[in-house]
């Protein structure tokens, strides 16, 4: 089974749903989110006995632990809160939230309580969720560093708190869950930056909302399914030709190997053949790895392969800035990636001409590269890695990856993918060529840009996590470990696809 894409909503488009829905809502929101958490709660502490602690700040977030610990309270669980809201300044909901855990017997401590001899069960984070928007102050900064040091799971509930929601950026100090449950749907600080060091195991309880029939959302965390019309089994009566040609441009002295890496990576993906152009003139002009790459001089590909990917080991030298010009010029389908890019951000006026290209432009960037394209630095990007990934695709007219965990995939016309496959162990050396070649060898087999480079991303990290599930790395995993284990992964997504028609 191929599964289905999962929305994500920053908070603007969470709030807008709620701001819908609440009218209708019987019971009410908050009702739904304390009930969800306390039956997670629940479900993290079956064989754990104790006391759960949770910790509640002064906004909405706080009133859905409330209900909570009412509803712990209720079926006879053991609650500690720890809550410092002063009631006249609650929200209305949290507020009554407030008045009803009182009511059923609850107490409340404004300090932060010490663990019992046995420790505690469980401990949630009920501070401030998806309304954070400063770095957190005392006396909550001091209780998250004291949640932080609690063995055991700890919940948070919808967003760790001090995490952004939107971005993924830690906000002076945050939570670090083991669980997260976030509601209505996935917020994009959950899946990307930091967000899923802080966040831990993410489960979506929706509460009986469907956030798309509210609100279309603006993105989607990439799942096989996205692909399923482009995993199609091969007619037998097909050639070589039949599946395109991959041209890879780059290969300076000393940095051959990350051509020849991307190279391999197009032909295991099923292209039908591929030419590496080698900007190191004195290189061997064979693959003894992969004999059937067919070398040429980078002006020989240009005009030969029907689908460019230029960047790989490129250089940034008179003679590299000459072929960036050359394939900016074609109209053929072009994947920039590495030196690419750096030349790109070297070279202003090549911007718009590439902006208007008729063919495809395919842009890879990891943080740095991206940096330079957008006259920043890295830390900006970061700061907001869909906005910049955004702010990329529409500048250039192109689909762009802005790579890292978390990759955000980002159309000219707004829409944003993030992927999560993939683990540590791909943050190493030749592990972008790989990609470069992956997305070149769809392209050049027929598929449609964007779901060319959906499929690649999301390949390139199901097959480094396959690998890890094979106890072949994190620590020391190659690139071309992955690029055997790509080819595995994908020919498994067209039987899975088939079997579903």
């Amino acid at each position: 089974m191929l599964l289905p894409p999962s929305p994500v909503y920053p908070v603007d488009g969470i709030r807008a749903i709620e701001a819908l829905v609440v009218p209708h809502a019987h019971p009410p929101l908050m009702e739904r989110a304390g009930r969800a958490a306390a039956e997670e709660a629940v479900r993290l502490t079956m064989d754990r006995p104790g006391a759960v602690l949770i910790a509640c700040g002064p906004g909405n977030n706080g009133g859905d632990g409330l209900v909570m610990a009412r509803r712990l309270l209720q079926a006879g669980r053991r609650v500690v809160v720890a809550c410092r809201a002063d009631p006249s300044r609650q929200p209305p909901e949290a507020r009554a939230a407030l008045e009803a855990w009182r009511a059923a017997g609850g107490e409340t401590t404004s300090d932060f309580p010490a663990a019992p001899a046995a420790g505690w069960s469980l401990v949630v984070d009920a501070l401030f969720g998806i309304g954070l928007r400063k770095a957190v102050e005392e006396p909550y900064a001091t209780w998250i560093r004291n949640l932080n040091a609690q063995q055991g799971p700890r919940l948070a509930i919808d967003v760790p708190s001090g995490l952004d929601a939107d971005t993924g950026r830690v906000l002076g100090s945050a939570f670090r869950a083991t669980q997260t449950l976030t509601f209505i749907a996935l917020k994009p600080g959950l899946l990307t930056l930091d967000g899923p060091d802080y966040a831990g195991e993410v489960n979506v309880h929706r509460l009986d909302i469907d956030p798309a029939s509210w609100l279309t959302p603006p993105g989607l965390q990439v799942r096989p399914a996205l692909i399923r019309p482009w995993l199609r089994p091969r007619l037998h009566n097909t050639h070589k030709g039949t599946y395109g040609d991959v041209g890879i441009v780059g290969g300076a002295p000393g940095m051959t190997g990350a051509a020849l890496l991307a190279g391999r990576a197009a032909q295991k993906l099923g292209c039908g053949r591929v030419f590496v152009g080698l900007a190191d003139a004195a290189a061997p002009r064979v693959d003894f790895v992969q004999p059937e790459l067919m070398l040429r001089s980078p002006e020989a590909v240009l005009e030969r392969a029907g689908v460019l990917a230029l960047g790989p080991g490129l250089g940034t030298d008179a003679m590299a800035a000459g072929l960036l010009e050359q394939a900016v010029a074609t109209d053929k389908p072009l994947v920039l990636d590495a030196d690419a890019l750096n030349l790109l951000g070297m070279r202003p006026d090549l911007h718009p001409r590439l902006a208007a290209r008729n063919a495809p432009t395919l842009l890879t960037p990891h943080p740095g590269e991206a940096s330079r394209l957008l006259d920043t630095d890295t830390g900006s990007v970061q700061a907001d890695r869909v906005a910049a990934a955004q702010t990329l695709a529409r500048r250039f007219d192109a689909l762009v990856v802005l790579k890292g965990y978390g990759s955000v995939i980002a159309t000219p016309d707004g829409r944003w993918f993030i992927n999560n496959t993939g683990h540590p162990g791909m943050a190493s050396a030749g592990m972008g060529d790989v990609l470069t070649g992956l997305v070149a060898s769809l392209l050049a087999q027929g598929w449609a840009p964007e779901p060319a480079v959906i499929a690649a991303v999301h390949l390139h990290g199901s097959a480094a996590d396959r690998l890890a599930r094979e106890g072949v790395g994190p620590v020391g995993l190659t690139a071309s470990e992955v690029i055997e284990a790509a080819r595995g992964v994908f020919n498994g997504w067209i039987v899975r696809a088939s079997q579903a028609h």
